[in-house]
């Protein structure tokens, strides 16, 4: 079954964050995952979320999302990605 990491961001160093995003992308593809949304419009339908960037990756499953998550390939750039942006992450499995 697979799943689903959404992430919501809000970039403070725009140029920092563009090396975490090409790190990002490499670990990504070797766990298997594909990017779904990376940073298009987003439209808020209902309530009061605003994100100012949306990220939502498919993995073939929890498991593989988890791996993915806590790999020494993730870690440097998750390093970066804390220190160029603000962010929430939630991992969503699929129906």
């Amino acid at each position: 079954m697979a799943a689903y990491v959404i992430a919501q961001i809000e970039i403070t160093d725009p140029v920092g964050y563009e090396e975490y995003k090409k790190m990002a992308e490499r670990t990504v593809a070797a766990y298997g995952g594909r990017y779904l949304v990376r940073g298009g419009a987003v439209e808020t339908l209902d309530g009061e979320w605003d994100p100012k960037r949306l990220v939502m990756l498919e993995f073939e499953s929890v498991e593989r999302a988890k791996e993915w998550w806590s790999s020494q390939e993730y870690a440097i750039a998750k390093e970066l990605r804390l220190q160029t942006a603000r962010s929430k992450m939630i991992l969503a499995a699929g129906v």
